[in-house]
């Protein structure tokens, strides 16, 4: 079951002397974390009105609602912040990271598992998939067309047809 509110960051620090504070990214960037109007603090998802974002350095600068002194922002420090998944819309063929962590990985050709996706790396050219199989050597399998060939959130599995060559390590 696919969670409603994802983690999308964490409060940091503040900035400045009008209630504004820093939050490290933990999205794809600060940038997306500023479209958003609302986000929601700490385990009991209380929902913030954003009443001005922008980025500095990889970070984000947010003003909420009612949060207007040096002292109200330092009290937000270190407080998760969550996402609603409503307020999104994926394009096809894009996952958030939460939602694929914990899909089993198998096998296209003979049905094998290797286990379970642990976490997805973010190089650059391509992600990566950190596979965690039973033995506990994490597999990495790139994700790209040939290797990948279908995501399946209904049965939670990630279907793949590893490279020659690619687990010939991974004793």
């Amino acid at each position: 079951m696919k969670k409603q509110f994802l983690e999308i960051g964490k409060i940091v620090n503040t900035h400045g002397l009008g209630g504004v504070v820093k939050v490290m990214p933990w999205c794809d960037s600060a940038e997306f974390l500023c479209e958003f109007e609302t986000l929601y603090r700490g385990r009991d998802r209380i929902p913030m009105q954003i009443e001005r974002a922008s980025v500095q350095k990889n970070m984000a600068l947010v003003k909420f609602r009612g949060v207007d002194t040096p002292e109200a922002a330092n009290a937000l420090r270190n407080t998760v912040l969550y996402m609603d998944r409503n307020d999104v819309e994926l394009d096809d063929d894009t996952y958030f990271i939460q939602d694929l962590q914990g899909m089993r990985v198998i096998d296209a050709d003979d049905g094998r598992e290797y286990g379970v996706l642990h976490d997805v790396l973010q190089t650059g050219a391509n992600d990566v998939y950190e596979v965690e199989p039973p033995s506990g050597k994490m597999l990495l399998v790139p994700v790209i067309p040939d290797v990948v060939l279908k995501i399946d959130d209904e049965t939670d599995t990630i279907t793949i047809r590893p490279l020659k060559g690619l687990f010939d390590d991974a004793d």
